[in-house]
Order: structure tokens, then C-alpha cells, then sequence
């Protein structure tokens, strides 16, 4: 599975973290950023939501030190479900209520191995669809 990638300067050490541990299991495309420079959360949670939305195989992780820019941003995209998640259980909740395509952590606040652990619980989740699908199917306006 492909996954884009992409975080602020809150979460690039994160990132990295993420990739090294998951880059076996996933083809990543990282949007950047790449460095700890100060940068505006925006430019990266729209390249991601772009690139997952046009690449219906794809899903996306997005980060930065609350996860709440990222989310907001990224949400603006019809199309798009990010869902910020903190823990495993919000984060299979996520995919399996929600079918959430892109998973937002705060790095501020999580240890990247809890990071690690959310992400799993992402992936290995499946959407339950039946009365979560009428609801997301409301989302868009």
C-alpha cells in the first residue's frame, strides 16, 4: 500500500520514526517537510489530501504537534476523512466508523512508540460500512 506522508517541523523527527519502522511494510512518498526550519502546516496537509484523494489506493499520515492543524486543513478536501488519533483504539475506531483515509498524530503529545501503536491499529483496522456508511455518505454538503 502506498502511503503519503507528511508533517511540519512539530513532527518531522516523527516521521522519520514512522518511516524507518514501517518502510518494510509500506511504500511511503513523504510531501515533506524535511526539515525542523519552521514551516505553515497548510502546504503539507493539502499535498497529502491531494495526492491520497487522487490515488484511490492510497491513504495518508499526517503530523504535527497537535494534530488539530492538520486535521482541519486536510478535512477541507471533499473526499477526505482525517481522523486525529492518539491512541489504538481511537485510531481503529477511525478507520472501522469512520473509514478514515488519512490518520493525523500529535507529536507533541504521543511517544513514538504509542505512535507506533496507533498506526498499527489504523492499518489492521477495516471499515464495518452498513450504518457507518449512510452516515459518512452525509459528510460531504
Amino acid at each position: 500500500m502506498k502511503i503519503y506522508i507528511g508533517s511540519d517541523h512539530a513532527g518531522v523527527d516523527l516521521k522519520a520514526l514512522i518511516k524507518e519502522r514501517f518502510g518494510g511494510r509500506f511504500e511511503f512518498e513523504d510531501m515533506g517537510t524535511l526539515t525542523t526550519d519552521s514551516v505553515d502546516y497548510p502546504d503539507f496537509a493539502h499535498k497529502v489530501a491531494e495526492n491520497v484523494l487522487a490515488d484511490g489506493e492510497s491513504q495518508g499520515i499526517l503530523i504535527c504537534g497537535t494534530g488539530n492543524g492538520m486535521a482541519i486543513t486536510a478535512n477541507k478536501h471533499a473526499g477526505i476523512r482525517a481522523a486525529l488519533c492518539w491512541s489504538p483504539d481511537i485510531a481503529a475506531l477511525a478507520k472501522q466508523h469512520n473509514n478514515a483515509n488519512i490518520i493525523v498524530l500529535p507529536a507533541r503529545f504521543i511517544s513514538p512508540e504509542t505512535a507506533f501503536e496507533t498506526l498499527e491499529a489504523f492499518f489492521n483496522a477495516e471499515f464495518e460500512g452498513g450504518r457507518h456508511q449512510r452516515r459518512i455518505d452525509k459528510i460531504n454538503i
